[in-house]
């Protein structure tokens, strides 16, 4: 969720003396996918933890707004670290405005519903209660107010880190990222503010699956940001509701993983990793290779369908030895593609299509959608293509391997080749819509997708396979950059 909540805090716990002569800290507390500075201090201490429950509006994906109900005004809440042994005094104080009693169950507290009954608050008040960190670990808390699935669906989870009393190893940089879902009465991307749907929560299909609480929440300006060389830990948590996570990072492995947030570093070079809904991994890796890492929930279709998705961006020196990216891209025919012969009693010359012919037959076809296989049995295709993609200033149909000694050629140039809708920085799919131009930007990553001309689209009508070529008009990729030239030189001369 993006809000902006901002907190004086210090780089040091700030320690005090009581008249007892007690020691005590405040803990610091941020906000995904900020984590507390690590405990540089010896002994136990009496830490006391402050945080608020407070209901409101924010983003949920673009266009998108959901009432969260919250802990320090951000979903997920903020993340609590203190050591193995220290005494935590914990108040929680619901805000004023609240419509709903709100309490807190820590995985970490030892007692019965884990503080829930001694922290039950209702808006406007304040609740204490006191508990010993006896058992080092990485744990979630939450809500546990009936509907305790609703609370959780609404928001309502965070992390607290119980170090070891050695303390955890040095790194270079941690993260805090927490998956969850989240069931709005629309379906993903319908606008608007959009309330829980209690029905999808119990049948488990959620509309979004997210990272820090929104669609993008780390993405763009938001990506995390690292170099190579570093030594980098993520403290991954899962409020659910319902779901697993598969957590990975696509171009990494993880050099160690502690399972389910304990204290044994007891896997190595693991690529993926399971996360229980209400339960924790800390996983560590050395960046080797700069460059964009895409955060995932390998479920994949939650990630590029549903907003399980963030980005890790490392800067430095590149590393051939290690990775060297694409070193060639050459012309494949298939097997026995350059040398089919067709026996000459059965060599028989086809007529070419006239271009009025083939774009009359496209007509007469319906497409399938090619991610669900629905007929769109109302909607001829070259139509659509026409609607779909106002740019075109030509559309040719062709039959399958046309043009590449399969069947009869199309009257096109010879240079065609087909062009994979996918995005080639993440891989995710890009979409022509009517906004469509030269320059496609992916949703799911930084990139923007240079469309040649001309372009393949791949459908399936009538349950036959068939090439759509489509002309783009708009400059040339020549002519964009030559625009871009020419608007950093005005850029410079007016500046």
């Amino acid at each position: 969720m993006d809000l902006k909540i901002f907190y004086s805090l210090g780089l040091a716990i700030a320690l005090s003396v009581t008249a007892c002569g007690v020691k005590e800290e405040k803990a610091i507390l941020t906000h995904a996918p900020e984590v507390p500075p690590q405990l540089n201090r010896s002994g136990n201490t009496k830490v006391i933890v402050e945080l608020e429950t407070k209901e409101l509006k924010g983003r949920l994906a673009d266009g998108v707004e959901y009432t969260f109900w919250t802990f320090g005004g951000t979903v997920p809440g903020p993340m609590i670290r203190v050591r193995e042994g220290d005494d935590v005094e914990f108040t929680l104080s619901n805000h004023p405005t609240s419509k709903m009693p709100h309490n807190i169950d820590l995985h970490a507290v030892t007692g019965p519903g884990g503080g829930a009954a001694a922290s039950l608050t209702s808006p406007g008040h304040s609740s204490k209660f006191s508990f010993k960190a006896i058992n080092a670990g990485l744990y979630v808390y939450h809500c546990a107010t009936a509907p305790v699935g609703m609370h959780i669906a609404n928001g309502m989870y965070g992390l607290i880190l119980v170090e070891p009393k050695d303390g955890l190893s040095k790194v270079d940089k941690e993260f805090y990222v927490m998956q969850s879902e989240f069931y709005t009465k629309g379906k993903n991307g319908e606008a608007g503010l959009q309330p829980f749907d209690m029905n999808k929560a119990l049948d488990e299909k959620p509309d979004y699956v997210v990272f820090n609480g929104s669609v993008g929440s780390m993405t763009g300006d938001k990506a995390l940001k690292t170099k190579v060389g570093d030594k980098v830990r993520f403290f991954v948590g899962n409020g659910g509701p319902n779901l697993v996570s598969s957590f990975h990072v696509i171009g990494e492995i993880f050099d160690h993983v502690y399972t389910e947030g304990g204290t044994e570093k007891n896997q190595k070079n693991v690529q993926t990793t399971l996360v229980p809904a209400g339960g924790s991994a800390i996983v560590e890796f050395k960046m080797d290779v700069p460059g964009n890492y895409v955060i995932v929930d390998h479920s994949i279709f939650r990630t590029f369908n549903k907003g399980a998705l963030g980005l890790l961006k490392a800067e430095g020196e590149a590393n051939t030895k290690i990775y060297s990216g694409k070193q060639a891209d050459t012309v494949y025919l298939g097997e026995g593609g350059a040398t089919q012969t067709i026996p000459a009693e059965k060599d028989k010359k086809i007529a070419v299509k006239t271009k009025e012919e083939r774009i009359a037959e496209g007509e007469s076809k319906d497409i399938f959608c090619s991610s669900c296989g629905d007929p769109a049995s109302t909607t001829p295709v070259a139509a659509w293509l026409r609607e779909a993609v106002p740019q075109a200033r030509q559309i040719v149909s062709v039959d399958r391997g046309a043009g590449r000694g399969e069947g009869p050629a199309p009257e096109i140039e010879s240079d065609v080749r087909p062009v994979v809708m996918a995005c080639p920085s993440c891989g995710g799919s890009l979409s022509v819509t009517k906004e469509s131009s030269r320059m496609l930007p992916c949703q799911y990553c930084p990139a923007e997708v240079y469309l040649p001309d001309p372009v393949w689209l791949r459908l399936h009508p009538a349950r036959t396979v068939r090439e759509w070529y489509v002309r783009f008009e708009g400059p040339t990729r020549p002519e964009l950059a030559a625009q871009r030239a020419e608007a950093q030189r005005q850029a410079q001369a007016s500046a």
